[in-house]
């Protein structure tokens, strides 16, 4: 992809910048890095979708606004560099592309315009407590009764459950074929009855994640996605594109941003010359991640899938999320301890660094852990 911005490009990036000046959240919740509050993030995602721009990597046809690669990447950094939230990529990375490949006509005229919108929320029924990283194992059942099924089951680490309006799910609908031939891809309404939602709170102190039992709950047959059977097929291409949002790279520019920021306001670390080497050293990093991205992301512009490097994209990405948080907290000192009330001196972002160093101990877990994706990469990379 080109990389040299035309006069077009520029011009684009202002129309972008100045929108977002105008209209990003002003809670602190996208500034430390952890998922935004409920109202915070819908009124974020409508505004969006009401200006278009929520569903800014779908093809026009399906509702999206039509940019091309490197204006993606010119509103991936504006909205980064403003500190404004993330969209949530359930609905929008995850669910929208299998829709536009698996989907019938009914789906995707029911489904994809109020994602669009930011009208409707979606969670991803994917992990069981028995079944995380061997997602083939998953046991929770759906029995095809008339022109319903009926699914029985429980769910684990399902991310903004208690916020949804509908869950994509995994379930087993035959048992007497090779496990990954007997799953497949439904679409749950959470109002539905028999749905009960535990929440779990992380050790960063935030209800994101949830416990989802499922008992006798029943689900229209036309809520298939794709064949009965198909489920592994589709779940294998929705992790692809799961992956290389995880990557964040964006975001990590801010944190980065915001840690060399508070760095500069301090004598003692900003003329110490081992700061300024382990800074440099997780920029070049990222730099590096940043053209790995680009790449990845030029090739779903041309209609294909995001590949393998999806894989590489997830563990570089969550390995320097963790970085970036571990040196915020080191170096924040005494400023960072969250057992001490916040100094008053402490820049906000090393009042904030444990919080989110406790946040992002997961992102080597989530969307398949990272010793799961080295494992991808040398079979489908190094023929191993």
């Amino acid at each position: 992809m080109n990389l040299d911005f035309s006069p077009e490009d520029q011009a684009f990036r202002a129309e972008v910048r100045a929108w977002i000046r105008d209209n990003v959240p002003e809670q602190a919740g996208p500034a430390i890095g952890i998922p935004s509050h409920k109202e915070t993030q819908f009124a974020w995602e409508r505004k969006l979708g009401q200006k278009g721009w929520l569903a800014y990597t779908w093809p026009q046809e399906f509702g999206g606004p039509g940019w091309s690669a490197t204006q993606r990447y010119i509103f991936d950094t504006e909205r980064a560099l403003a500190g404004a939230p993330p969209s949530s990529p359930f609905g929008l990375a995850m669910l929208g592309p299998v829709l536009m490949k698996y989907g019938n006509d009914a789906q995707k005229q029911r489904y994809l315009p109020p994602i669009a919108r930011g009208e409707e929320f979606w969670c991803q029924g994917y992990s069981e407590p028995g079944a995380g990283s061997d997602l083939a194992g998953l046991k929770t059942q759906a029995k095809r009764e008339g022109e319903h099924y009926v699914v029985n089951g429980q769910k684990i680490w399902t991310t903004q459950a208690h916020w949804a309006n509908f869950m994509f799910c995994l379930v087993r609908t035959n048992t007497e074929v090779p496990k990954q031939q007997g799953i497949s891809f439904l679409l749950i309404d959470m109002r539905t009855p028999g749905i009960e939602i535990r929440p779990i709170t992380t050790i960063d102190g935030h209800h994101h994640l949830n416990e989802v039992f499922l008992t006798n709950v029943r689900v229209p047959a036309e809520n298939l996605v794709g064949d009965e059977g198909q489920g592994w097929t589709i779940a294998k291409y929705l992790l692809t594109h799961e992956r290389t949002s995880i990557a964040g790279v964006p975001d990590s520019y801010y944190q980065l941003g915001r840690l060399r920021e508070a760095v500069a306001t301090d004598a003692a670390l900003s003329e110490d010359p081992l700061v300024s080497h382990r800074l440099a050293a997780l920029e070049v990093d990222l730099l590096a991640l940043e053209y790995t991205n680009l790449r990845t992301l030029d090739r779903v512009a041309k209609g294909q899938p995001p590949g393998s490097e999806s894989s590489g994209l997830k563990i570089k990405g969550t390995e320097l999320q963790q970085a970036i948080s571990e040196a915020q907290m080191e170096l924040g000192g005494l400023g960072a301890l969250p057992w001490l009330s916040p100094a008053d001196d402490a820049h906000p972002v090393f009042a904030a660094a444990t919080q989110r160093y406790n946040f992002l101990r997961a992102s080597s877990i989530y969307g398949g852990t990272n010793e799961i994706q080295k494992n991808v990469l040398a079979k489908l990379l190094l023929q191993l």
